[in-house]
């Protein structure tokens, strides 16, 4: 296995030991089976553009950091490999033609891992073009090209991809429009299809979602999705759910919150060179989570829970 050029920094491997209460998890999370375990790569923030760097943003480097990471996650052999979102961004004149190859240009890299692959919707990514045109350009493997948000399931483990990047009436985000990128919102269709999606499957759950499903504020910026409230609400209520990862911050945070692991990672994009790349390898079986960070990216390890829908 090539490990030369990447590592994991273990010293900052971190345990979470807090005590749950209830039981309905503990029995439907042993669905996974005996000796399973589901590995996949995690990345997010990426900001892809062949544009000139700004403050911590290296946009140019990401192409570079995206094949380390793809070189990796084949390496490691992972089950499938997740994009939490802000796959791409823009250039100083916002020409939609220009987007459109920054999205081919990166999407052309992350399509060479030897598995599936999947796309968190972030704001950037609707930026000078539309959801549509990101959609087309992109693949969810096994995914129809129209979906935005969608579910798959994994050896005993359920997926579920959620887009926020709607307003409060379900209209579709464009940013060019003049969006307010902190107004976003899971809006009632989804809202529906997520209560459906987790009642009809029984197997233990983990959602990823480019925007933080809990409350998150970065100074006076808000970073949460609006009515995350109900989110969180539905997920509690289902007791399925053990884990939400989350990209939008580019910091890292862990909490957990009625049971329900909530982790939001680190931007690849920031930083210059390999070295300040940032992405993870996430290991689920029986005993509960393992994130094992690379580069700038820190480890965590978090327990299983026990559900309770009282």
């Amino acid at each position: 296995m090539k490990q030369a050029h990447y590592y994991i920094d273990r010293r900052k491997f971190l345990k979470l030991s807090s005590a749950f209460t209830g039981g309905m998890f503990l029995s439907s999370f042993n669905l996974i089976g005996k000796g399973k375990t589901i590995r996949v790569g995690l990345v997010t923030d990426s900001h892809y553009a062949d544009a000139e760097a700004k403050g911590t943003r290296y946009y140019r480097e990401s192409l570079d950091k995206m094949r380390e990471f793809v070189e990796v996650m084949n390496d490691e052999k992972v089950d499938f490999v997740m994009h939490l979102g802000d796959f791409k961004d823009q250039d100083v004149n916002q020409r939609e033609e220009d987007t459109l190859k920054f999205l081919q240009d990166i999407e052309s890299v992350y399509a060479q891992f030897k598995g599936p692959r999947y796309h968190c919707l972030g704001n950037h990514d609707v930026d000078s073009i539309r959801k549509e045109q990101f959609l087309s350009n992109t693949e969810n493997t096994g995914i129809a090209k129209d979906k935005s948000y969608y579910s798959f399931d994994q050896k005993g483990m359920h997926f579920i991809v959620l887009d926020a990047n709607y307003h409060e009436d379900g209209r579709d985000h464009f940013y060019k429009d003049g969006v307010d990128w902190t107004n976003t919102n899971i809006p009632e269709t989804e809202l529906e299809w997520l209560k459906a999606d987790l009642e009809s499957n029984s197997l233990p759950t983990v959602v990823f979602c480019h925007h933080p499903l809990f409350e998150y504020f970065h100074g006076k910026s808000q970073m949460h999705v609006n009515n995350y409230e109900r989110v969180k609400a539905i997920l509690e209520e289902s007791g399925k759910v053990m884990a939400v990862f989350q990209g939008h911050v580019h910091e890292e945070r862990f909490e957990c919150q009625k049971g329900i692991h909530y982790v939001t990672q680190l931007a690849m994009v920031d930083g210059s060179g390999l070295k300040n790349s940032s992405f993870s390898i996430l290991e689920i079986d029986k005993k509960g989570i393992n994130l094992l960070g690379f580069k700038k990216a820190s480890g965590h390890k978090m327990k299983r829970a026990k559900h309770s829908k009282n």
